[in-house]
């Protein structure tokens, strides 16, 4: 069973943070100190499979509008739904005034993005040596 939760406890938020460590900067050699960035002004998410630490993700807002950012899901999960009940739950827990929703999306991801209607707009680009594309929910 995923089950998904907004989380602010400091015990919870280590397991986001742990989770994104392993992914982004072991996984995928993302610099820490890029990994690491606008984390108090952030909305976190932890997504667990039964009751172990499966998946994280976080929204911010910016001053462009309401930003997407930091799905992670371990190895071992993978495959198993995580990742779209990340999304559904970040995506539920907008504002209601959220008209500009957007992400940067790494390229093996956009699939699953797109089942949520975000369409890339703009050319690929490199973001902390990973390829990525812009992405807007329509």
């Amino acid at each position: 069973m995923i089950q998904v939760n907004k989380v602010t406890d400091p015990e919870l938020l280590e397991k986001v943070f742990a989770i994104r460590r392993e992914v982004f900067v072991g996984e995928q050699n993302c610099p820490p100190e890029l990994e690491w960035e606008f984390e108090d002004e952030s909305n976190h998410f932890l997504a667990k499979v039964d009751s172990d630490p499966a998946g994280a993700s976080r929204w911010r807002k910016t001053d462009k509008g309401y930003k997407l950012e930091r799905f992670a899901v371990l190895k071992k999960f993978r495959g198993m739904g995580v990742g779209q009940e990340l999304v559904k739950a970040v995506l539920n827990d907008l504002p209601k005034d959220a008209t500009y929703v957007y992400m940067h999306a790494q390229l093996p991801a956009i699939s699953l993005y797109e089942k949520f209607n975000f369409e890339k707009i703009g050319e690929e680009f490199e973001e902390a040596g990973i390829r990525h594309y812009k992405m807007v929910l329509r």
